[in-house]
């Protein structure tokens, strides 16, 4: 495959994910919020979750987007040591994200951070990791400003509680993410890396095997009562997923990646 077609073949699948991500919810979530409208006892709580399948099966079969604020793409890309990229990924991303906008359509949010003035240029974030092989994998998160909006990092003393700051961060947030919201922690690394570890962990499927750290934290956040979409219950969380690494002996940076119910996302792989 040439260096043309081979672009144009990725730049393909990642729009055909971009449509996928946003409009049709993954079955992992799905069953996740059946699951949660069983366990309710709360007759506004299941009320506000049958309102959320509801609305995802109309996204689907209409194959519009289900929320109004169609995100911000999150590429994670794992680049196979022996496969031949002959392009620029960055730029085939994206040329892939300006087509979505127009194709499914995505809205235009993207603005100067300082004079607020609207922006063309085409807004998403990319993670890579190398691996064995010689696939390129690709998965796509959308994250909605208001999930990523709720989201915090603090640079903790190591005798401060982690458990505390992430409470404390699903408190204040309340409705706004639109929970009830999976939870990435990523607690050790260094100031910018325990976000990215805590991004990562969001790419992870929901019925994964939960860790004893994972499930303490879950049934903590879900004590709160803030339920869904902030109206009391039960389920303010679905998931909590936890990635640690080694970090100075000196600190302790944890960050909460919180991303709404509507969690967002596809996956391709392509040989090269």
């Amino acid at each position: 495959m040439n260096n043309a077609v081979q672009r144009e073949a990725f730049i393909s699948h990642t729009i055909d994910a971009l449509l996928e991500a946003e409009t049709q919810l993954p079955s992992d979530v799905r069953s996740a919020l059946t699951s949660a409208i069983k366990a309710e006892t709360n007759k506004r709580a299941k009320e506000q979750l049958q309102a959320i399948l509801e609305n995802a099966e109309l996204a689907a079969a209409a194959s519009l987007p289900m929320c109004q604020d169609t995100g911000i793409p999150v590429f994670f890309l794992e680049i196979g040591r022996r496969s031949s990229i002959d392009f620029s990924l960055k730029e085939a991303l994206a040329t892939a994200v300006q087509r979505a906008t127009d194709l499914i359509p995505l809205r235009k949010h993207a603005v100067d951070p300082i004079t607020r003035a609207n922006s063309d240029a085409p807004l998403f974030d990319i993670l890579y990791d190398v691996c064995d092989g010689d696939e390129l994998s690709v998965a796509v998160l959308i994250k909605g400003a208001g999930s990523e909006n709720a989201s915090a990092l603090a640079m903790l003393e190591p005798t401060q509680d982690v458990m505390s700051f992430v409470l404390n961060t699903i408190w204040e947030s309340g409705g706004k993410p639109c929970p009830p919201v999976i939870v990435g922690l990523g607690i050790g690394s260094t100031f910018d890396g325990c976000a990215r570890l805590a991004k990562k962990t969001l790419f992870r499927y929901l019925n994964e095997k939960e860790s004893a750290f994972e499930v303490e934290i879950l049934e903590n956040i879900n004590k709160l009562g803030i339920g869904p979409m902030g109206l009391g219950g039960r389920t303010t969380a679905l998931r909590v997923f936890v990635e640690k690494a080694p970090c100075h002996t000196a600190m302790l940076p944890v960050a909460v990646a919180v991303q709404c119910w509507a969690d967002r996302k596809a996956r391709f792989r392509m040989k090269l």
